[in-house]
């Protein structure tokens, strides 16, 4: 009884420390740049260990200098309702569930947000044990992040080629310029890519690439540029003063 009852002292106390931890860095990099990333530091020892030479290509920059036409290339590359979810698309993973139990090879269910999670605060797998922080880390950065800055942190987190993470990183290495400095045809080869960029090249792309590029653009052009970020933070202020409004009549 008494072992039992210092484990359960011990289990608290991690759990205490992981929810502190957890909540404290979430709140943290709501400001602050996000230096490295787990999967940054897996692939570095990935070329170690194949005798590659390492390469770790990371300049963060802000969401200002990083194009619209990016960010609304990723978002019709990888996730469509970006403004509209809570860091869930519960449809998009209704399909992916049902792609794999037919046993057929579809695109995963994970929203931007929820690759923001796990490039920042995790490593990279299929279990459902990281799947669960996941989802945590996920409602984290819903709870304390904008819109903005889930991309933000997104746009200079994710891996856009071999050893390349974030957008300047990514248009340097594709392009030769900044970020800043794409047009529509480049941000939609870079957001081609991001299925399996250590696979696939921006540029030259490959007929695949080609394919996958000429869909984003078409995408592209039935959302307009670019992403309205002040109508989803306006229709949530609505909302809050919707429920604020029918709060006082109940009272």
């Amino acid at each position: 009884m008494i072992l039992l009852t210092k484990i359960f002292k011990i289990v608290l106390k991690v759990f205490a420390f992981f929810i502190i931890l957890s909540v404290g860095s979430a709140i943290l990099f709501r400001w602050v740049p996000v230096p490295l990333t787990p999967l940054m530091l897996i692939r570095c020892v990935q070329q170690k260990g194949d005798g590659k030479s390492m390469t770790l290509k990371h300049d963060w920059v802000s969401l200002e200098e990083i194009p619209p036409k990016l960010q609304l290339a990723v978002v019709c590359s990888e996730d469509q309702n970006y403004l509209k979810h809570y860091g869930f698309d519960w449809g998009a993973i209704e399909k992916a569930m049902k792609a794999n139990e037919d046993g057929k090879k579809g695109r995963g269910g994970s929203t931007i947000s929820q690759q923001t999670a796990k490039n920042v605060f995790l490593w990279p797998g299929r279990s459902y044990i990281r799947k669960a922080f996941e989802a945590y880390f996920t409602l984290l950065i819903e709870t304390f992040w904008s819109k903005e800055r889930i991309m933000e942190v997104y746009l200079n987190s994710i891996e856009m080629g071999n050893g390349v993470y974030g957008a300047e990183a990514a248009a340097q290495h594709w392009f030769k310029k900044p970020a800043i400095k794409l047009n529509k045809d480049e941000c939609a080869a870079i957001a081609a890519i991001l299925p399996n960029p250590v696979k696939y090249v921006a540029n030259p792309p490959s007929s695949y690439i080609l394919k996958r590029k000429a869909w984003i653009k078409q995408q592209m052009s039935f959302w307009g540029n670019e992403l309205d970020y002040d109508k989803y933070n306006d229709e949530d202020e609505k909302e809050e003063k919707t429920t604020t409004k029918s709060s006082k009549k109940k009272k």
